[in-house]
Formats: C-alpha cells, structure tokens, sequence
C-alpha cells in the first residue's frame, strides 16, 4: 500500500515539475493593449462580429493596428458604450454603432415553445433556462442580446425585444464603499 503512495506520489511530483518547466519554457506574453481590449468587451463570445469570439475580436482589432482593417463598430451586445471604449484604447475616432436598436433582450413566447432546447445550447452565457419538452424562459438580466439563440429555434418564438426601464426598474447607484477598488 505504501509503495503504490509513493509511487502515484513520484509521479505526480515529476509531473508538477515537468508542467512547471514547460510553463515557463512555452511562456507567452500577452499584448497588453489585447488585454485591454478584451476587458472592454461584454465577453458573451456571440460570434455576431464575424470572429469566434471576443478574444479573437481583440486580436484581429492589435493586428489591424492604425490601419483600421477591422472596423471597431462590430460587436452588437456592446453597442455605443463598447465602441467608445474601444476607440478610446486604439486611440481612434469612435464610429456609429452597426445596428443602433438600444439595449434589447430575447423574448420567448412560451406558448409556442416545444421545449427542445436548441436556444439553451445556442445562448452562450446561460441566460435561457428550462427543460426538455417544458417551456423556456430568459433570464433577462443575464441577457447580452447577442441574438444567438433566434435562429436555431425551429418554431420561431424567440423575439428580441427592446429593454424597457420604467419608475420601478430605477435604483439608486450604490456609492463606493471603503473595501471598492478603484479603476485604473
């Protein structure tokens, strides 16, 4: 019982240590200005920009550089507060939003859902909720209308629909308390 301890034990120091080594063999460094760009998308990894996914938007927006190959209005969850961050890290004018409808969020009319889960699987940051041949719902807080979850439904009850903020979805803005991080 003892040997087979010490044997697991062996091998898995000697692969902690080989990890290690290939760790700081293969070691590469990040762009900051990627980085940045990154941080300043949504992160839901929509694919509604043409790439698959935020990381390599931000990629494709370091490679473009000055030249402006990769236009930066592109991210559709973000709208015009990303396209201004944006412009402000690259340090370029910021253009018109591709489709400036407001912030939206999926709408599913459970009436005519089967329940067959194909926007559950579509919608890349959980904010679809149900189970197989049960209706579904979205969780509208969680919802960054990437609309990816439109198309795969087979019987069309998915609808994005403008977010419509009243006098009951006001809140007051928490001030910072003494533990808050200040942003850099």
């Amino acid at each position: 019982m003892i040997d087979a301890v010490l044997s697991m034990s062996g091998m898995a120091l000697a692969a902690g240590i080989g990890l290690g080594f290939a760790a700081k063999k293969f070691y590469v460094q990040a762009d900051p200005l990627g980085e940045k760009l990154v941080g300043a998308l949504p992160g839901s990894n929509c694919g509604n920009c043409g790439f698959p996914g935020c990381q390599a938007y931000a990629d494709a927006l370091v490679a473009s550089g000055a030249d402006g190959n990769v236009a930066i209005n592109l991210c559709t969850p973000g709208g015009t507060p990303t396209i201004k961050q944006i412009a402000d890290i690259l340090g370029v004018e910021p253009v018109a939003a591709k489709t400036d409808h407001g912030p939206r969020v999926a709408y599913i009319d459970e009436a005519r859902c089967i329940g067959c889960t194909a926007c559950i699987k579509a919608c890349p940051v959980d904010a679809i909720v149900g189970a197989n041949k049960q209706s579904h719902t979205v969780i509208v807080s969680w919802c960054t209308d990437c609309e990816a979850c439109v198309e795969p439904c087979p019987v069309d009850c998915i609808d994005m629909v403008p977010v419509v903020t009243s006098l009951y979805d006001w809140r007051w803005e928490k001030p910072a308390g003494p533990n808050a991080q200040v942003a850099a």
